[in-house]
């Protein structure tokens, strides 16, 4: 008895740890009125239009499009076909490949953690995976073997330097024909796979091959998202997975967001498509995408940069907790100054004079960006998913704005640059 006692007592202050009430209740996203949060219908309908002109066209199969303002579904709606061969219709809640979307979710975990007093932000990836340890910066490449040649980092990678793309580390199937051929003769994984493998065997290998750069001094989109992945799991003691629903994807009501799906919810996934010969088709598999993922496999690869699959819906949630600065449905994930400093700029000038800068997991707007126009307000946080899902939030209007498509390969989509002119100009108040 005492042992069962024993039991549940560390069980129960581990739930209290994970799950905080907040003093704060904001309820997870429901329908609105346009009119009642400051936006004109007449103006959404834009939208309808310009998104039915790119399916008509034949620029797009379909999309999901969701608009929110101030805790409330403005605009929702589906166009198009999820699976043009199977001649079925693309529905709203329909599940979509967020891939780098994921990276989001990632990084708000390990702020979690880092709020629990786990880490601090400027330690060495090393102190947790000692395989980073004696990481080296690339020299050369032998093209008979794909070896290379380096020499030793001066400074170490950092948990800041994953969080920020600074970490020097390469992204395999995107990066160079170096970087690209390095990755693929040690077996990485760069976004999912269906084998059976797991992220700590991945990222002990991905420790051993080069950085582009020493860290800190460049942005190079990189896999520290992934690294973090398994981070998260030595911290926790949680596979990655089972973190997410209990920490993050529960308390949010985020109800279709899996790594795997279930059989119950593989119906509604939506297949990537691809043009050819002026014809949907399905885009086929090749050395970093394969259709059965999220639905088939092993079922045991859980990709912190690149793996999660969600709807719109789900994913506004999320982003509402962060616009609420970390509050949601009466749980607090992170507390206010902490969603604050993670939105300032942690990279200084290594985006360029592009109008944003590179925060803690987003890609930031500021002042310049907004004076160019189209884009939101300074402060607007965004991002995409490589099979074409895109993705911000404007903390200074309470606006979220979603477009989920799902193509690889096509020749042209202006969608995405005119969905956020779009949502923007809406404004009636």
């Amino acid at each position: 008895m005492k042992t069962i006692l024993s039991f549940l007592l560390i069980a129960s202050s581990l739930y209290v740890q994970a799950q905080t009430q907040s003093l704060q209740t904001s309820p997870v996203l429901s329908a609105g009125n346009p009119k009642e949060q400051g936006m004109s219908s007449e103006r959404l309908s834009r939208i309808d239009a310009m998104l039915t002109e790119s399916v008509e066209k034949g620029e797009i199969p379909g999309a999901v499009a969701l608009v929110a303002r101030d805790g409330k579904i403005v605009y929702h709606k589906a166009f198009g076909m999820a699976d043009n061969q199977e001649g079925r219709e693309l529905k709203k809640d329909d599940i979509f490949r967020i891939a780098s979307q994921t990276k989001a979710i990632t990084t708000t975990a390990v702020m979690m953690l880092w709020e629990e007093g786990k880490f601090r932000l400027d330690d060495p990836i090393s102190k947790y995976i000692p395989e980073f340890k004696d990481v080296q910066i690339f020299d050369a490449l032998n093209e008979e073997d794909s070896s290379f040649t380096g020499h030793p980092a001066e400074n170490p990678i950092t948990i800041r330097h994953l969080l920020t793309h600074t970490s020097g580390l390469g992204y395999g199937f995107l990066d160079t024909d170096e970087f690209r051929k390095m990755y693929s003769k040690a077996g990485i994984i760069d976004v999912f796979t269906t084998d059976a493998i797991t992220i700590e065997e991945n990222i002990r290998k991905l420790a051993t091959l080069p950085l582009h750069q020493e860290p800190g001094t460049r942005w190079v989109y990189a896999e520290g998202l992934d690294v973090l992945g398994y981070f998260i799991e030595i911290l926790s003691g949680q596979p990655l997975d089972e973190f997410f629903e209990e920490r993050i994807f529960k308390p949010l009501g985020m109800k279709d967001t899996y790594f795997y799906l279930p059989d119950s919810k593989k119906d509604r996934l939506v297949p990537v498509q691809t043009r050819k010969d002026d014809q949907w088709v399905l885009f086929p598999a090749n050395s970093f995408y394969d259709p059965e993922y999220p639905v088939k496999g092993a079922k045991m690869f859980f990709s912190g940069g690149a793996g999660l699959s969600s709807t719109a819906v789900d994913y506004a949630n999320f982003l509402q907790m962060l616009l609420n600065q970390g509050e949601l449905n009466g749980v607090r994930l992170l507390s206010r100054t902490t969603v604050q400093f993670m939105l300032e700029n942690q990279v200084g000038d290594l985006l360029g004079d592009n109008g944003s800068y590179f925060c803690l997991g987003f890609e930031v707007l500021d002042q310049k960006g907004e004076a160019r126009g189209g884009r939101g307000s300074a402060g607007t946080f965004g991002w995409g998913g490589y099979f074409n899902t895109q993705y911000f939030a404007d903390p200074k209007e309470q606006l979220i704005g979603i477009l989920m498509k799902q193509t690889q390969d096509i020749p042209s989509d202006d969608t995405g640059w005119k969905f956020s002119l779009l949502v923007g100009q809406a404004f009636d108040d």
